[in-house]
């Protein structure tokens, strides 16, 4: 039973739903809110105390984009959490590509070397009990409908992970969203290769599913901004019946970390072609997920940037 519930990027947006509904279940003793700015925390922590009529939040400095930050969080916490929400992300704010000083990008450090370090840094504490989930998305196996492609890699090597993590991959692409598919790709791989090397506990890579009200979009060059997030998201999307609201996404993340049923290793995400809807393992549709091979070098590839 997950009675202790870590939610990274929980200021905001899904992050911040998923602590309300985790404290909405009376099994949750504690919800701590894994955030990077202080004044956003604790705006979020009176706001979800006002809602959920329970004071169980407690907020955890952490900027998932920096691995000391990372470690010094981990440091501080003075009991183990049963559950781990890595929802934190996003497009890399306006230089996505422009390497930090792990020798990734900023959306690499952002949506994956971040988390990778929580979760090592929790098991290594012996901090993490129960399960892990990551915040996914439909982006890895394509969406025809949206003209997303699924990666399409030549060699899938750890070399070629390699590549994609530091940004040589992409060349002089603008295709952010391309960008974004192919590292959450690879952070999907690497929690697939965790529940091999862990099997006392729960790994799940769960997509909120086309969401609207988050930030992930606020990163995007102008016109893209203006297309997805005023214009897309909020009208044609829904119409197509590809978004939802963010409570919708947030009980995606509930199910995730608490619903025994799911696979560890799998990749939950919506049928084939959809955004929103019940979710089912995604290797069907894109079977490179299930290559342990794959897996191991995407795990590998990210370990070789982690100091």
């Amino acid at each position: 039973m997950n009675k202790i519930v870590m939610i990274t990027g929980a200021n905001g947006g899904i992050g911040k739903d998923t602590a309300r509904q985790m404290a909405l279940l009376k099994r949750t003793e504690k919800v701590y809110l894994a955030c990077r700015n202080k004044e956003k925390a604790e705006a979020a922590k009176k706001e979800l105390e006002e809602l959920t009529k329970r004071s169980i939040f407690e907020i955890v400095l952490m900027d998932v984009s920096k691995p000391e930050s990372v470690r010094s969080a981990v440091a501080s916490l003075n009991e183990p959490i049963d559950a781990l929400v890595m929802n934190a992300g996003g497009m890399g704010g306006k230089a996505p590509l422009e390497k930090t000083a792990d020798g990734v990008t900023q959306m690499s450090a952002t949506n994956l070397l971040g988390h990778v370090v929580l979760v090592d840094e929790l098991i290594k504490a012996d901090k993490l009990k129960n399960v892990a989930m990551y915040a996914s998305s439909e982006v890895v196996r394509g969406v025809k409908k949206m003209g997303m492609k699924a990666p399409n890699l030549k060699t899938s090597s750890e070399e070629e992970f390699t590549s994609i993590l530091d940004g040589s991959y992409f060349g002089a692409t603008k295709d952010t969203m391309a960008v974004y598919g192919h590292i959450k790709y690879t952070a999907t791989l690497w929690m697939s290769a965790m529940a091999r090397k862990h099997p006392n506990l729960r790994f799940i890579s769960m997509s909120p599913g086309g969401t609207k009200g988050t930030a992930v979009m606020d990163d995007l060059t102008f016109f893209k901004r203006i297309m997805f997030k005023y214009i897309g998201m909020p009208i044609l999307m829904p119409l197509m019946g590809m978004a939802h609201n963010v409570d919708k996404g947030a009980e995606r993340f509930i199910k995730g970390v608490n619903d025994a049923s799911l696979k560890t290793g799998t990749f939950y995400a919506s049928a084939r072609n959809k955004l929103t809807g019940p979710v089912e393992d995604q290797s069907p549709f894109f079977p490179d997920l299930k290559n342990e091979n794959f897996q191991d070098n995407a795990d590998k590839a990210i370990h070789g940037f982690i100091r």
